[in-house]
């Protein structure tokens, strides 16, 4: 795969369920574009009901447990698993097209969502998703395509990485969280 305009690299093909997608095993904050290709009612726990369209979903989240940033992007990456939190429902249904990142154990979560939402073509799917855990409105932002998206990434003054491929099972042992 090309990698495309901007990113670092393309994370490279897990050949070992315990592999990790070549991100840092230290804390930090991430930005998952999701690319949802139909319409559809999707259940999000107890949270509610997604109404998805086509286009891209950018979930905010942190890493700051442990293996950091590697071990929480690579158990996203996986489509298929118990669903834990509420983007685990979300993913089961859409693919992983990137992946922005910012190592530190500093919580910027909060204003990387707030950034998101504030962006001129960004529409709030489900209020709640993601932040349970604080006051944002959501950690789920709706673009209707890539360029939208990526036109808010300079903003959030992270490193991007560019998916190739979607995992299916998870490591064995599973996750440390």
């Amino acid at each position: 795969m090309e990698i495309p305009f901007g990113y670092d690299r393309v994370m490279n093909e897990k050949k070992h369920d315990h592999e990790t997608l070549d991100l840092p095993p230290q804390p930090g904050t991430y930005a998952l574009l999701l690319e949802a290709t139909a319409m559809q009612e999707v259940p999000i726990g107890k949270l509610g009901v997604l109404h998805m369209l086509p286009g891209i979903y950018v979930y905010v989240g942190s890493a700051l447990g442990p293996g950091g940033l590697a071990a929480r992007i690579d158990r996203h990456a996986l489509r298929e698993k118990m669903p834990h939190w509420h983007i685990d429902y979300l993913r089961a249904e859409t693919r992983l097209l990137a992946v922005w990142y910012a190592r530190g154990a500093n919580r910027r979560e909060c204003r990387w969502s707030h950034i998101l939402e504030r962006a001129a073509k960004s529409q709030i799917s489900l209020g709640r998703f993601g932040a349970s855990d604080c006051r944002c409105r959501s950690h789920l932002h709706y673009f209707a395509n890539l360029r939208a998206a990526e036109a808010v990434r300079p903003q959030l003054k992270c490193r991007a990485i560019a998916a190739d491929r979607q995992p299916s099972r998870p490591p064995r042992g599973g996750f440390p969280f």
